[in-house]
C-alpha cells in the first residue's frame, strides 16, 4: 500500500486528507508542533479565555464547504451578522471608508470628493501597482489618508511596491453617488464583500478543523530537517526517518526549499525573496463585554502601534467567561521590508496604551488576561518580486513530485475554503503522482 505524508495539520492539509479518504493509501499527518491545527489553533487559557492564531471566521458562500465545517461541529455554530468599523485621528466610522465618509472633517470630505470626482473624469490608466489602482479608484486624496496608510502598516511596505492580484472583491470601489450618498449620510448600504460568517459554538476556529480532520493519523512533534526527493525520504528533528510514495505540504515555501537535499541555489534565492508579513497577536481579556460594537476595527494612524483589532468574545459567547469581553490586537513586522525591533512582550504596553487612547479600554476596566503569540508567517506580500520567484519555486516542486498546499505553499492571499480547495487540488495531485 503506498504511503500518502503530509506536512502540516491545518486546514490546506485537511483538505488533503478529506480528498484522501477512501484511497487506497496510508495518509499521515506530520506536525513540528506539539499540538494540531497549525494557524488555525485556538489556545483556552485556565482563566476562561479562548483566542485563535489570528482572526479565522468562516463567510464562504460554498454551500459543499458550508455544510462540510457544520458537519464538523456537528452543527453548533454561530451565525453572525458581521460588523467593521474604522478609527482616524480620534475619529470612529463605518467599513469600508470609500462609502461611509459622514460625520468626518467637512475639509477632508470636501478635498476627498473633489479628489474623486477629478479622478472619474480622467481617462482609465494602465494600473501598474496598488498605489495607482487606489488613485485610479479613490481620488488621491482618499487613497493617501487611508488604504495607503493601512498597507503601510498591514503589509509593511508602501502600496506602490505591491501589485493587484491579491485583491479579488477586498477592496470595493464605489460610483460617485454611492461616495457622495455616503458623505452626507449617516446609514448607508453595506457594501462589504463579508456581511454574516459562522463561528462553532465551541471550542474556537480550531473545532473546524479538528472535526474534519477526525480519524486522521497525526504524528506530532516532528520538525521537518531534511526532505530527500530521490530517495522519498523525511528526516526528522527528533531522528525519525520515513519513506513516503507521494507527498502533500502545506510548509512556508521558505522554510521548505531550503530542506530538501539537492536543492539548486537558484530556487533557494528565489524562496528567499518571497515576502510574507508576520505579526504578534496581543490578546486581552477585559471585565466588560460591551467592547465594541464591531467585530473587526481597523486602525489607519502611524502612531496607533496596532493595524486591526478584533474582539473574540463577539464571535461567540463561549470564548470569555461570562460578562467580560476579549481583545486581540495585531502588530505587523516582515522579515524583508520591517524587521521586528522588539520582543512580542514588548508589545502588550504600547498596546494597552493605545487601546486606551482610541477609548476602547477605559481607566475603571480590569484586565483579567494578557496573553502573546507571535506567528512568523502571517500574510502574504504581493510585492514586485512574487511573480517570478514564486514560478521558479513551483516549477522546481513539481518536477520533484512535492504537492504544496495551503496560504503558505501556493503562497497565496486565501481564506478558509480556498485553503481548504487548495488542500483538495495538492491531494488530487499526490495521487497522479502514484
Amino acid at each position: 500500500m503506498s504511503v500518502i505524508a503530509i506536512l502540516g495539520t491545518g486546514m490546506a492539509a485537511v483538505g488533503a486528507t478529506y480528498r484522501l479518504r477512501g484511497e487506497p493509501h496510508t495518509c499521515v499527518l506530520y506536525d513540528k508542533n506539539s499540538y494540531a491545527g497549525g494557524h488555525t489553533a485556538t489556545v483556552q487559557h485556565p482563566d476562561g479565555f479562548a483566542f485563535d492564531s489570528g482572526p479565522h471566521v468562516s463567510f464562504t458562500k460554498d454551500e459543499r464547504i458550508q455544510q462540510l465545517l457544520a458537519d464538523a461541529v456537528g452543527g453548533q455554530y454561530e451565525a453572525v451578522q458581521y460588523q467593521l468599523n474604522n478609527y482616524w485621528q480620534g475619529y470612529w466610522f463605518p467599513h469600508p471608508v470609500q462609502c461611509n465618509l459622514h460625520g468626518l472633517p467637512p475639509d477632508l470630505v470636501t478635498r476627498i470628493l473633489l479628489s474623486f470626482v477629478e479622478e472619474e473624469r480622467k481617462p482609465l490608466p494602465d494600473v501598474t501597482n496598488y498605489a495607482e489602482w487606489l488613485v485610479a479608484s479613490y481620488g488621491q486624496v482618499l487613497a493617501e489618508t487611508f488604504p495607503m496608510a493601512y498597507t503601510a502598516k498591514y503589509h509593511t511596505t508602501p502600496a506602490a511596491n505591491l501589485r493587484t492580484d491579491w485583491m479579488g472583491p477586498r477592496m470595493y470601489r464605489p460610483s460617485l453617488q454611492e461616495v457622495v450618498f455616503g458623505a452626507v449620510s449617516p446609514t448607508v448600504p453595506n457594501v462589504h464583500y463579508i456581511t454574516n460568517f459562522r463561528y462553532p459554538t465551541s471550542g474556537g476556529f480550531q473545532s473546524y478543523v479538528d472535526g474534519l480532520r477526525t480519524g486522521a493519523t497525526i504524528e506530532l512533534d516532528h520538525q521537518l530537517v531534511r526532505l530527500d526527493p530521490d530517495r522519498k525520504e523525511l528526516t526528522f528533528e527528533n531522528g525519525r526517518r520515513v519513506s513516503y510514495d507521494a507527498i502533500v505540504s502545506s510548509i512556508a515555501l521558505p522554510d521548505l526549499v531550503p530542506m530538501i537535499a539537492g536543492v539548486p541555489q537558484e530556487v533557494r534565492d528565489a524562496a528567499a525573496r518571497l515576502a510574507c508579513s508576520s505579526v504578534v497577536l496581543v490578546n486581552l481579556g477585559i471585565d466588560r463585554s460591551g467592547l465594541s460594537k464591531a467585530h473587526i476595527s481597523y486602525f489607519y494612524d502611524a502612531d496607533v502601534i496596532f493595524s486591526r483589532l478584533s474582539f473574540p468574545h463577539m464571535f461567540s459567547p463561549n470564548m470569555a467567561p461570562a460578562g467580560c469581553g476579549s481583545i486581540q490586537a495585531e502588530v505587523y513586522f516582515s522579515k524583508k521590508y520591517k524587521p521586528i525591533d522588539r520582543t512580542p512582550q514588548e508589545c502588550v504596553e504600547p498596546v494597552i496604551r493605545d487601546l486606551r487612547r482610541v477609548g476602547l479600554i477605559r481607566d475603571t476596566d480590569r484586565i483579567l488576561h494578557q496573553s502573546v503569540a507571535f506567528a512568523e508567517y502571517a500574510n502574504i506580500i504581493f510585492d514586485h518580486d512574487r511573480p517570478q520567484a514564486l514560478a521558479t519555486v513551483h516549477a522546481y516542486l513539481d518536477a520533484i513530485g512535492v504537492s504544496y498546499c495551503g496560504r503558505y505553499g501556493d503562497w497565496a492571499y486565501l481564506w478558509t475554503d480556498d485553503s481548504f480547495k487548495s488542500g483538495e487540488r495538492a491531494a488530487e495531485r499526490a495521487l497522479v503522482r502514484l
